[in-house]
């Protein structure tokens, strides 16, 4: 047991250097890119979010191949933050071609970041266990977080009612929900 948390605390000792070495780099290139004050620390920040989300998109197993090209995009970025400021570039006579990426870096960070949180999941063939659920009988124990899914669509359904005067319909309240189109059928059925 004790081997095991020296091996898992220096994998985070190590995570934590690279972690803040990579992020000195991001910042350093920013700012010699023009990003000053605070754009030049939003730089790294916006690396390492859309590393993780990615990161998050890959250990989830849905649409790995979205979750492999976000990630790569932001190690590349980060690996050549990293190798800049090892002495290969100029920090005081930062190229164009540098320039213009620093500059379209939010863009391409929003893009990725919004696409890996909001994208719907890879489609796939039913499992068995999913085969026993459409076939299981109509009044099955509901559990709490089904109840808890109903009532927060309730509350939306109500919502949108005041709002707009007009009963919320399936594919709104799965947009609103951000549940797939068969788990939004089976909610409206509850309302």
């Amino acid at each position: 047991m004790r081997a095991q948390l020296a091996r898992i605390d220096a994998v985070l000792v190590q995570a934590l250097i690279a972690a803040a070495l990579s992020f000195a780099h991001l910042h350093d290139v920013a700012s010699a890119a023009g990003q000053d004050g605070w754009k030049a620390w939003a730089y790294p920040v916006s690396v390492d979010l859309l590393l993780v989300a990615a990161w998050r998109r890959l250990r989830t197993g849905d649409a790995k191949a979205a979750g492999w090209c976000w990630f790569v995009i932001a190690l590349t970025a980060s690996l050549g933050a990293n190798v800049a400021t090892a002495g290969l570039l100029d920090l005081d006579q930062v190229p164009a071609w540098l320039r213009i990426l620093v500059a379209g870096w939010p863009a391409v960070a929003f893009l990725g970041g919004t696409l890996l949180a909001h994208s719907a999941p890879a489609p796939h063939e039913d499992t068995e266990d999913e085969q026993d659920q459409e076939d299981a009988p109509d009044p099955a124990p509901e559990l709490p977080t089904q109840r808890a899914l109903v009532e927060h669509a309730r509350k939306v359904a109500a919502e949108h009612h005041t709002r707009t005067g007009t009963a919320i319909d399936t594919p709104t309240l799965r947009a609103r929900l951000g549940v797939p189109a068969p788990m939004a059928d089976a909610i409206a059925a509850h309302l």
